[in-house]
């Protein structure tokens, strides 16, 4: 054999032995030291002692599918298996065959019992990279061809149980006790399962029967798979699916003397599809000698330990056709992509070339130049296939460390070894540069001044000491050139590595300022099948703009020809590389700009379902410009599905998990997304998305970046304008951990990116919610840009000069000079050190610029104004199109002879006045009210002085809680109750007993609301009634009316929101705020299409309000007294008549719509009243009562007579409640079950809708269609009525909870 130059880890010499034994000999089977790690010091959890045990649900942080259904949740139960639903009894499965009538995944399932400490059972979910690349590659292995990268796996272990025995005084426990393990791991789309049996591990092979009456029989362990009763037509269930691998004892000795990977022992099987599943696959090699050995695990070991790097010798058994790299893009179903590989920095298009396949002599032109090694890095991959040429074997690790194998730096010149470029690169590296044996042909990597660098290692075997040979080892000395102007060298032991200075981030090579926007400039190129119709994209452009303190990032492509423009709407990926690249940072975790830099090589492939058309992107970056801005050459293959022009894409917002390895970052995701057209309705289409990101990483210093992190893009926006040719995306983007809370209590601004700092300033998070601003390297106080070449702050040297830039500098030497090692000398060629502009596409319509009938359209450096209908002008100064008196109630503005606006603005209904500008916007301080003498506009108003910055005192909820703190003697524990506090000091309307699920509501006081006190994962909905502090400039609180048409209302706070409707479909770029109301909580509202008035209750002004749907029209108050938490509200337009529920005193009332002959209809046997409608048509009232002891829907007539209960079982939260007049049923959305039903009035033909909805609040009926606002969402849902189906989703720019829903129609229906 030829032994092959190897570098070693410090004391890996024994790992490497043995791991190298695995690799050639032949395995007799699995033992103990193979299993994944488990035990508590793994993070495992201990089901409890005993005979017949349950654990704890094991909740999913994302589903998993069991043949074809998703499941969210695990348990795992002493006899041996697994299930997605709580287990029944023992009695009721455990001396049964298969199949089961609930669904199990069954390692061995018997009799087991650990009481008396015989034995344990260990569950876990887990997510490190190592234990799901051992996973992935078992997979790969196993199935030829596969691809799949698994994002969580639920490991389960049974150790040294023993089978229930009834023991006698005169017999002993059997001694025999039983070791196994189950893993079953699982991405968007696949489920897999593995079973591991060590050699000593199955001591016995089945169990006897509790009532076997004395009869020596013993049932032979099951293992397999069952899908459980599957519902059959509509009242019946029949047997599901089901896969058996024993049937008798043999059968069961086989788990560990056979298996069906090759390796004896070892399991493995295809459990689940997203898309369509038929029964359990088990893996196809039954081979006696493995194509590749297990790997013995060190017990002690964590995730990611130091490894060897080896390279070994051949292996006889090697399948050259058994791929199994877990970053692989491509496979026999998904073949290489015909297109060239994407372009290195430098290049033009011209030197394009296609991949070179195996066996074939590579190009190696001469003008072609090399990639140059950063401080001994690894090299950048120069191509999107990341297939090995061989299959890589797993290096030593300890348990649950089964990672990529690094990749190492590029090996240097050495005479004495072979030419062969295998014989030079690890197998990562190998991997990485499939396709381009040009780089690594007879070679050698090339400093920066075109030297060779070389770092020779000589191996000796027997002492397993390593020799380096460093004379011309890359240093700070020589090489700090490298490293960004604003950043800084660093030597380490090998090698050195780049830093960027405090204030800036980057990977040292490419430094940027902290809290600066950042541009992307690039180009696209490429053929793109629409579907039979091919259209090219040739040198378009692509620009981004990137707002660093919220995660936002915009991305325009120009010039895209109208057919590929509506079809790559879906294709968000395209601008999510910025997002990711950029994405607001919670703590210690990174953006990707942190890790890569600005070279890096992003390579997508879309998988398109039901069409399975496929479309590769490549996207490379090509460092920064002179200006900072991030340079991108984007190439796109392949084909994508038809979308019909005109057509809208919504995209739900999404998580996608990124798993880090050295030089190598990968993700894999199914993304849905919804088209919505004219001609076609709703649709709703998926894509697979595989995505790797190659960089250069300096390996020489420590390690920053997390092994996992997890990518949240949310307020999805995507738009194509056929009149200009631009395909616009907009994604606002967080990079996280997988655990994140999905409800925190308190989330700094700075992290959900709420905070109001500047688009030039950081902000910088304190504790609680406290933040402050600071501006970017580079700005000062107001924003505006340093001159750092004035100020003296520039670090030029002699014969440079300095030019200032915004947001940074840069260093230019004088003509006739050059760098040279950081400093300017003697050569004729120019040079210029990095900048570093910060200079941002500021967002102009935050500041509100345009005209109050006018809204803002803000674009890449400009913005545009236009007036609303009904107004006319050039954005900036719009005035009515007709001073006629429209209809009563409205606000018609004075007009002088030349068509501008009177100084004095007077509403003719009301009696208010005030004073406006030029541009007709009231000037602050002029409102006079009725009868008051109007104030004298011609005088400037003088500016109100605010009131010295003094301490705030201390809220009730603030001493309270201080003064249970001391009780607790500075430490509460999670034992105690704390009450908690918003930022102002009021009581936070839900209040928990520390970290659990036992909560209240309470009210401003801090008074728990009776009847809202629950133990459940479902909190109750506890509405504030304190608004939020007063925001300034105060909204003007007129009517600005919908289009015409039909339009929902909805509630959100301080205001009332319109959304039109086209059809059913809801017309998102319309939406609009009817009506602003500061200081207001809006919770219930409706519309009487008799009057054309909105009606709303308001909690926190105790109030019941009314105005028109007219332009300028003013809120009118109807009811203000007697009132004390004023929920749900209900207009009988027939009869002229409101109803509404009061949560606070519990009780019913109603009057006529001018408030008059108030009556309270109920005052007893309520508990949380909330939501109330009225059928005019039969004079029926029904309400809900969310009491959590006992829930319930009432109804009576509208005198009040005739009340009865309507639904009193399986309800939990029914805060929303609708009539459906087509099919004259009572319709309710319930936030405990998460169910949509519909009963009749009289209580028959109770139906489910849809079973999967998030948190409803407020439910409305419109043609086939249900819409209702969501809590989880903070937006409006819409659902059809016929198919269940969730078909739209609109969330307003402003994210806060929605309340009320109606319908406003033009007409009475």
């Amino acid at each position: 054999m030829n032994v092959i130059k190897t570098r070693l880890a410090r004391g890996s010499l024994p790992a490497v032995c043995v791991f190298l034994c695995w690799a050639v000999c032949s395995v007799s089977a699995v033992r103990r030291e193979h299993l994944f790690p488990y035990g508590t010091r793994h993070g495992d959890s201990t089901l409890q002692e005993g005979d017949d045990e349950t654990s704890e649900v094991l909740e999913l942080r994302r589903p998993l599918y069991f043949y074809e259904t998703q499941f969210s949740a695990l348990y795992v139960a002493t006899n041996g298996i697994i299930s997605t639903q709580d287990l029944p009894m023992e009695k009721q499965y455990v001396d049964d065959g298969f199949p089961t009538d609930f669904p199990v995944i069954a390692p061995f399932l018997a009799d087991i019992d650990t009481s008396r400490g015989r034995g344990a059972i260990y569950y876990r979910m887990e997510e490190s990279p190592g234990v799901l690349t051992r996973v992935a590659q078992e997979v790969q292995r196993s199935f030829p061809g596969t691809y799949f990268t698994p994002t969580h796996a639920v490991i389960a272990t049974w150790e040294n149980v023993a089978a229930y025995e009834e023991v006698s005084r005169n017999s002993a426990p059997s001694s025999r006790v039983n070791t196994f393990q189950a893993v079953v791991a699982y991405d968007d789309t696949d489920s897999y399962a593995l079973f591991l049996y060590p050699e000593d591990g199955l001591q016995f092979f089945g169990t006897r029967p509790k009532e076997s009456y004395n009869v020596q029989l013993e049932l032979p362990a099951r293992v397999g798979f069952c899908r459980g009763e599957v519902s059959f037509l509509v009242f019946s269930r029949t047997e599901g699916p089901y896969y058996s691998v024993t049937s008798n004892e043999q059968t069961v000795k086989n788990l560990y003397q056979v298996g069906n990977t090759g390796v004896p022992g070892l399991w493995l099987f295809r459990i689940g599809n997203r898309f369509s599943f038929q029964n359990v696959v088990p893996a196809a090699a039954a081979r006696a000698v493995p194509t590749a050995g297990l790997v013995a695990q060190d017990r002690e070991a964590t995730t990611t330990p130091d490894y060897a790097e080896v390279e070994y010798p051949d292996d006889p058994f090697s399948d050259p056709t058994n791929d199994y790299y877990p970053t692989v893009l491509t496979d026999s179903e998904f073949p290489p992509p015909a297109f060239p590989e994407y372009l290195e920095p430098g290049h033009s298009p011209t030197l394009l070339r296609p991949s070179v396949t195996r066996g074939e002599e590579p190009e190696s032109p001469a003008s072609q130049s090399h990639l140059q090694p950063y401080g001994g890095d690894v090299l950048l991959s120069s191509g999107p296939e990341l297939l090995p040429t061989q299959p890589l074997e797993p290096p030593p690790s300890g348990p649950g460390a089964f990672p990529l194998p690094e990749p190492r730096q590029l090996p240097h010149e050495d005479a004495n070894q072979p030419s062969s470029p295998a014989a030079h690169l690890d197998p990562a590296v190998q991997t990485v540069y499939r396709g381009r044996d040009d780089v690594l042909e007879g070679n050698p990597p090339h400093g920066p001044d075109h030297y060779v660098v070389s770092v020779d290692e000589d191996v000796d075997f027997e002492t397993g000491v390593i020799q380096y040979s460093t004379e011309n080892k890359e240093t700070c000395a020589r090489f700090q050139q490298t490293c960004s102007q604003n950043g800084y060298c660093t030597d380490y032991s090998s090698g050195f590595c780049c830093h960027c200075h405090t204030g800036y981030y980057g990977n040292g090579r490419h430094c940027l300022p902290e809290g600066a926007p950042q541009r992307v400039n690039g180009k696209v190129n490429g053929l793109v099948s629409v579907g039979a119709t091919p259209v090219e994209l040739d040198n378009v452009d692509l620009h981004a703009y990137i707002v660093m303190g919220d995660g936002r990032a915009y991305t325009a492509i120009s010039q895209v020809p109208e057919p590929i423009g509506w079809a790559l709407m879906p294709m968000a990926p395209i601008g999510g590389l910025y997002g990711w690249l950029f994405a607001l940072e919670l703590p210690h975790h990174q953006n990707g700009f942190r890790i890569t830099g600005a070279e890096f090589t992003h390579y997508t492939e879309a998988i398109f379902y039901p069409g399975n058309q496929r479309l590769t992107i490549v996207q490379t970056a090509q460092s920064l410009s002179p200006e900072n801005y991030l340079s991108m050459n984007i190439h796109i293959r392949g084909s994508v599905p038809f979308v019909v022009p005109g057509a809208t894409v919504q995209m739900e917002p999404y998580k996608e998990i990124y798993q880090y390895y050295p030089s190598v970052i990968t993700s894999s995701s199914v993304r849905d997304y919804t088209v919505v057209s004219l001609e076609k309705g709703s649709e709703t289409y998926s894509y697979q998305l595989r995505q790797n990101i190659t960089y250069r990483d300096c390996r020489h210093g420590p390690r920053t970046s997390p092994e996992s992190q997890q990518l949240s893009m949310e307020r999805i926006f995507i738009m194509y304008d056929k009149e200009e040719r631009i395909l616009r995306y907009a994604i606002t983007n967080k990079i996280g951990p997988l655990r994140e809370d999905p409800h925190p209590e308190v989330v700094n601004p700075c992290y959900a990116g709420t905070h109001d700092c500047d688009t030039t300033a950081q902000c910088l998070p304190g504790e609680g919610e406290q933040f402050r601003c600071q501006c970017a390297t580079g700005y000062r106080g107001d924003g505006r840009n340093v001159d750092e070449c004035a100020e003296g702050l520039a670090s030029c040297g002699s014969h440079s000069s300095c030019v200032n830039l915004p947001g940074s500098h840069r260093c230019q030497c004088q003509s006739g000079f050059g760098l040279s090692h950081g400093t300017c000398v003697g050569e004729p060629r120019l040079h210029s050190c990095l900048p570093g502009l910060c200079s941002a596409d500021i967002d102009e319509c935050t500041s509100k610029p345009c005209h109050a009938q006018a809204f803002c359209l803000n674009s890449l450096g400009s913005f545009e104004c236009r007036c609303r209908s009904g107004f006319r002008g050039d954005g900036f100064n719009c005035l009515p199109q007709s001073c006629e008196s429209p209809s009563s109630g409205a606000f018609v503005p004075q007009c002088d002879e030349e068509g501008q606006y009177r100084p004095l603005q007077c509403h003719g209904s009301t009696g208010y006045c005030w004073c406006v500008d030029s541009g007709g916007q009231e000037r602050e301080g002029t409102r006079t009210p009725p009868g008051a003498p109007p104030t004298d506009c011609d005088k400037p108003v003088q500016p109100e002085q605010p009131p010295p910055l003094t301490p705030r005192p201390e809220t009730v909820c603030e001493r309270w809680r201080a003064s249970l703190v001391e009780y607790y003697r500075g430490q509460p524990t999670s034992r105690h109750y704390l009450p908690q506090c918003d930022s102002a000091g009021q009581f936070v309307p839900l209040q928990c007993y520390s970290d659990t699920t036992y909560c209240w509501c309470v009210d401003k006081d801090g008074t728990e609301v009776p009847g809202t006190r629950s133990h459940d994962a479902v909190k109750p909905p506890c509405v504030p009634t304190v608004p939020p502090p007063t925001v300034r400039p105060l909204p003007r609180p007129d009517v600005t009316p919908p289009p015409s048409g039909t339009s929902l209302l909805y509630a959100q706070g301080q205001q009332i929101g319109a959304l039109p409707l086209n059809g059913t479909r809801m017309e998102k770029a319309k939406a609009s705020v009817l009506l602003a109301l500061h200081g207001s909580i809006v919770v219930g509202i409706d519309y009487n299409c008799q009057d054309r008035k909105v009606y709303w209750t308001d909690l926190s002004g105790r109030t019941i309000n009314r105005a028109s749907l007219e332009s300028g029209a003013e809120p009118e108050t109807i009811i203000s007294t007697g009132l004390t938490s004023p929920e749900g509200l209900a207009v009988d337009a027939r009869r002229s008549m409101m109803f509404w529920v009061d949560s606070g005193p519990d009780k019913i009332e109603s009057c006529r719509l001018d408030g008059r002959d108030r009556k309270v209809l109920f005052d007893t046997d309520l508990v949380n009243p909330r939501a109330i409608i009225v059928d005019s048509a039969s004079g029926t009232l029904y309400w809900t009562d969310w009491n959590r002891d006992a829930p319930k829907i009432e109804s009576s007539t509208v005198e009040g007579h005739g009340r009865r209960v309507v639904v009193r079982d399986g309800i939990g939260l029914p805060n929303a409640l609708t009539f459906d007049p087509s099919a004259r049923q009572i319709c309710w959305a319930d936030a405990g079950t998460k169910r949509l039903e519909c009963i009749a009035p009289d209580g028959t033909g109770r139906r489910v809708i849809n079973s999967n909805l998030n948190y409803p609040f407020s439910l409305v009926s419109y043609a086939n269609h249900f819409y209702y606002t969501d809590w989880r969402r903070d937006g409006v849902i819409a659902l059809n009525r016929d198919s269940g189906q969730f078909t739209d989703e609109y969330l307003p720019d402003q994210r806060s909870h929605l309340y009320g829903i109606t319908v406003a129609s033009p007409s009475c229906l």
